[in-house]
């Protein structure tokens, strides 16, 4: 009898052992769980597809997401009519700087407050991406081969005079116009919107929006805090200027905003492992990770390369310094990559804190189109964002003097 019982006492204990690994896997496997704490009305999500133009689309699903904040309903807004006019003003910059301006398809998030204000807005069914090359989504490979050319031999060429035509305007101008029309279309004088006749000033004039109530920040040390600076990155050749807080406050700025209704158009460095293609954005903190004793550390060393990836599952997170931040500017490993639009929090099963973020990838990643970002990653990996005025606590409106 004993024998037998200790017969069974070895098979439990064998089937214990088996099913632990598979318990444990099953943990190892169930990656990221989300649950929405915050979340803000946006647009449908749009694909920028072969296009250099996510500032344009993550600024206009800002003010599409300001406008149903507003009470005014739901817009979807003509990103290739305000890149035709912004691009056109970036080619003139670049001549008049003799290239020292960079031409190229990025951009910033202030052309497109700048851009409604002087150009107007038109909707998205007035002037589609792709429809002048028979596609439905853009590719602007070919015309930056065109467009680049003209710019450059203008721009670097040694003329002493440039040719005008009969009223003084220089004819490379018309020229890359015509590129721009050929491969975007023609900018709208006048269309019918919900049956009612718009030219694009008197559109932009009919939602309501002011482009003075839109503020960028950033956060670094070689400006002063509080004070407003042109953040030195290619693509704002604009020279706007965004004021300066300290990270600390700049991340009360988002929480504010989030929690008071607001969405914010949010530029950052995506180039870090840590922001996947798979929906998530992380800033894993490699010494803690490593930092794991006795059988987690003999597991953890156990695990494959693959498997050793930080950005499948909760893993402690790196909280930057203010000083951390700058010397990733200083050295250029945080660069100006992509816009977003951040419109709402969420945490994960072990209670960290992310915010939801609105792509412009089309509806790609597990979670499509949508990406969750840590705080920990938006503190560190941040260029600058766009919010309304409103969405700025008042305590750090007055410090900045708004």
């Amino acid at each position: 009898m004993k024998k037998f019982i200790l017969v069974l006492c070895a098979l439990a204990t064998v089937f214990s052992l088996e099913a632990a690994p598979k318990k444990n896997k099953q943990k190892e496997e169930e990656g990221f769980k989300f649950t929405v704490v915050k979340e803000n009305p946006i647009t449908s999500i749009k694909n920028q597809n072969r296009a250099g133009t996510c500032w344009c689309y993550s600024a206009l699903a800002f003010i599409e997401s300001e406008l149903l904040r507003m009470g005014k309903g739901e817009y979807d807004f003509s990103e290739m009519y305000l890149v035709h006019n912004t691009y056109l003003d970036r080619a003139d910059k670049a001549v008049r700087t003799h290239g020292d301006i960079s031409f190229a398809q990025g951009g910033s998030f202030y052309d497109v407050i700048y851009g409604m204000e002087q150009f107007g807005l038109v909707p998205e069914a007035e002037m589609r991406p792709g429809v002048m090359y028979g596609e439905t989504l853009s590719n602007h490979n070919e015309l930056s081969a065109v467009s680049d050319a003209v710019v450059a031999a203008i721009a670097k060429g040694r003329h002493r005079s440039l040719q005008v035509d009969e009223n003084g305007q220089p004819l490379w101008k018309k020229a890359i116009a015509a590129v721009h029309d050929i491969y975007l279309g023609v900018r709208p004088e006048k269309f019918v919107y919900e049956g009612v006749e718009y030219t694009p000033a008197s559109f932009y004039a009919s939602t309501g929006l002011n482009a003075d109530d839109y503020i960028s920040l950033t956060s670094y040390t070689h400006h002063p805090f509080y004070e407003s600076f042109v953040l030195e990155i290619q693509d704002n050749w604009r020279w706007a200027e965004s004021y300066n807080l300290p990270i600390d406050e700049l991340l009360e700025v988002f929480d504010y905003a989030i929690d008071n209704g607001y969405t914010v158009a949010w530029g950052s460095d995506v180039s870090e492992d840590g922001f996947t293609r798979d929906g998530i954005a992380v800033m894993p903190d490699v010494a803690k990770a490593q930092e794991l004793s006795g059988s987690d550390m003999a597991r953890w060393l156990k695990l494959s390369p693959a498997e050793k990836k930080l950005t499948t599952k909760p893993q402690p997170q790196k909280w930057c310094t203010q000083e951390e931040r700058q010397i990733a500017y200083d050295n250029w490993e945080t660069t100006d990559d992509h816009g977003m639009l951040i419109y709402g929090k969420a945490v994960d099963q072990e209670g960290t804190e992310y915010y939801m973020v609105k792509n412009s990838w089309g509806e790609s990643g597990k979670y499509n189109g949508i990406w969750y970002a840590s705080k920990a990653f938006v503190r560190y990996k941040t260029m600058n964002i766009i919010v309304h005025k409103d969405a700025i606590p008042e305590a750090i409106r007055t410090k900045l003097g708004l």
